[in-house]
């Protein structure tokens, strides 16, 4: 028996986080009855779940790509403005699989998909750190003082930012590009934070989850990740994993120095 919403994940109907929402707006049936209390157990061997009158099948293999998102597009899975979304650049793919994490309209770059919801959920969730990396094209050339609030952490309205890395990399026709690195994933992160230093974002584009980069991969293209790949994300997020219920075990650590951040990335 397994929590409805883990099953939820694990068939590739969303996230885990997504599914308990799709669970409370009341549209799953289980045998035929609606449920919407969290942490519903259910055998998936033996009990019938639909979601919007479909029924669950088990999805045999897990699939992991990697997409080059294009601006115009949007990670939600229905749109009720009509605009155009990722899922269709991958709709010939015989398995159904969801964006990990978002990027917003004008944000182009890497997205990673899957019908893994329990690789997603620990991707997507903030305390497992995974870092994002950043291009980004700003108004204007930041002076060295307001770099150094992105780089410790800004206030916005949903409150303080977590420290991030930032280098400025060149200067254009008055403006600047900029790579940013965070581990957080609020939504419009990275260009509230440029906003809230007085230089708004002209272009937005994330080159690298972790390790994984877009390399070569042309806009609106995809590719499947390596066995090799997935295996070093695993381990990634198993490490993270870690490393969380470590500094849960050990607060007087918590407030020691930082250890330095021993990701492998790529270049591109």
């Amino acid at each position: 028996m397994e929590r409805l919403q883990k099953v939820l994940a694990k068939a590739g109907v969303a996230s885990r986080r997504r599914s308990e929402d799709i669970i409370a707006d009341g549209r799953v049936r289980v045998n035929g009855m609606i449920v919407t209390e969290m942490g519903t157990k259910v055998d998936w061997e033996h009990d019938v779940i639909e979601v919007d009158g479909q029924q669950l099948k088990r999805i045999e293999e897990p699939v992991y790509i990697i997409l080059n998102k294009p601006v115009g597009y949007v990670t939600t899975l229905r749109d009720p403005q009509g605009r155009k979304k990722v899922v269709d650049l991958v709709k010939n793919l015989p398995q159904r699989i969801y964006p990990v994490g978002r990027l917003d309209y004008d944000t182009e770059g890497l997205l990673l998909m899957t019908n893994d919801g329990e690789l997603a959920q620990a991707l997507t969730h903030p305390r497992f750190g995974v870092e994002k990396t950043y291009m980004v094209k700003v108004f204007g050339i930041p002076q060295p003082h307001k770099l150094k609030l992105l780089r410790d952490g800004i206030m916005l309205e949903d409150g303080p930012t977590a420290p991030a890395q930032v280098r400025l990399i060149s200067r254009m026709d008055g403006n600047a590009l900029l790579e940013i690195k965070i581990h957080e994933g609020r939504k419009r992160q990275v260009r509230r934070m440029c906003q809230a230093i007085g230089h708004p974002v002209m272009r937005l584009q994330r080159t690298h989850v972790g390790f994984l980069s877009l390399d070569s991969l042309k806009t609106g293209e995809y590719r499947y990740l390596t066995l090799e790949e997935i295996t070093q994300l695993r381990k990634l997020v198993s490490k993270h994993q870690y490393s969380t219920k470590t500094q849960r075990n050990n607060p007087k650590k918590q407030g020691g120095k930082a250890r330095s951040n021993s990701l492998v990335r790529r270049q591109v």
